[in-house]
């Protein structure tokens, strides 16, 4: 039997010539029967060329050629959300998002503010007042699926570890769970907040809400921050 292949139409960027992050997170978590799986990007996901994913023991690998763009895993996820936002409060705290002054991929599925309603998420994430280190915002479910969901609680994240102050940082692993997908048209929460960092690593936690507070989906993350020009690497 020939491996599955799957292949990340131009629509679902994050940077302008690869895939958005959460989105490709879920394609590839697709292939790990577990409750909760942990995906690792190790290169940026190519677009609009046929990916082959490989799966052996538990673990799926997506491949381009010989190299290795992410793998999948199984995983504990032991992470709590902080408290409900509310969708009005979502909605308020949308309204300061920092991506629409500056955004270092304003063509992003998920959070650029340059794609049109009906084209990309459009999920703007901003600072919730009273909730310190917390962002939110609204998102009226559509195109529901597994990796649209894994996208939707994608882009919170970096946005609470703030991103926007530290260049073209991009996602480099994501765990996640889906509880619940929710309902074609249903009104939701995604929020993110900040767990610690450890040198160019940032660490979040983003989660999406139903209206009524519940917890539809969760995840954990860590954001790479660029390199510095002309830092020196050293093993």
């Amino acid at each position: 039997m020939s491996n599955p292949i799957i292949f990340i139409p131009r629509r679902f960027r994050g940077p302008a010539e690869s895939g958005n992050g959460g989105y490709v997170c879920g394609l590839l978590a697709a292939f790990v029967e577990a409750d909760a799986v942990e995906v690792t990007l190790r290169q940026p996901p190519p677009l609009d060329r046929p990916l082959v994913v490989a799966v052996e023991h538990g673990r799926a690998r997506l491949l381009d050629g010989e190299f290795l763009v992410a793998e999948a895993v199984t995983a504990d996820l032991a992470l709590e959300a902080p408290a409900a936002i509310s969708w009005d409060d979502a909605l308020a705290a949308s309204a300061d998002y920092v991506g629409f002054d500056e955004h270092a991929f304003p063509e992003c599925f998920v959070c650029g503010p340059a794609r049109e309603a009906g084209d990309g998420l459009r999920i703007f994430a901003g600072p919730v007042v009273g909730a310190e280190g917390v962002v939110a915002a609204p998102w009226i479910a559509s195109e529901v699926s597994p990796e649209i969901v894994w996208a939707a609680i994608d882009c919170p994240g970096a946005f609470a570890v703030g991103v926007s102050a530290r260049g073209e940082t991009v996602l480099g692993r994501m765990t996640a769970r889906i509880f619940r997908l929710p309902g074609e048209g249903e009104r939701c929460v995604s929020i993110g907040w900040t767990v610690g960092e450890d040198g160019r690593k940032l660490y979040a936690g983003t989660a999406l809400l139903s209206e009524a507070g519940d917890v539809l989906a969760l995840a954990r993350q860590t954001w790479i921050v660029p390199r510095p020009a002309g830092e020196e690497i050293t093993s």
